[in-house]
């Protein structure tokens, strides 16, 4: 159902975006195919990955041993992957919590032929 979940060769794998220095850690929607998080901590030395790694666990209720970062380690756009709970599981959660947490304003855009389509405020 949520794009940026998938089963992977060696368990769940969930997509994000991170945006660092934000006022305060929180999930903000998507991104494309991943799923867009603001984490206050630097990007410098491991810091953000420690906080996203700390955050994500949080979220999903696990230990932070189970949330491990497989790709992006230095990039915005990483791959986490989560041990221990079903794709069901982790979608519902994180479904849940984008209904709740989600802070993105839809806004109305004027598109080429004059029509008016949503828009995400990025």
């Amino acid at each position: 159902m949520a794009a940026f979940v998938h089963e992977g060769r060696h368990g769940l794998v969930l997509s994000v975006h991170v945006v660092t220095r934000a006022a305060k850690n929180e999930v903000v929607g998507v991104h494309g195919q991943a799923l867009k998080i603001r984490l206050q901590a630097p990007p410098a030395d491991g810091a953000a990955n420690a906080a996203l790694v700390e955050f994500v666990a949080a979220l999903l209720g696990v230990p932070p041993r189970q949330v491990e970062i497989s790709s992006g380690h230095t990039a915005r756009d990483k791959t986490l992957s989560i041990k221990g709970l079903t794709k069901e599981a982790v979608e519902n959660r994180l479904e849940k919590i984008l209904r709740q947490q989600c802070t993105e304003p839809v806004r109305f855009r004027q598109t080429v032929n004059g029509s008016r389509g949503p828009d995400q405020v990025n």
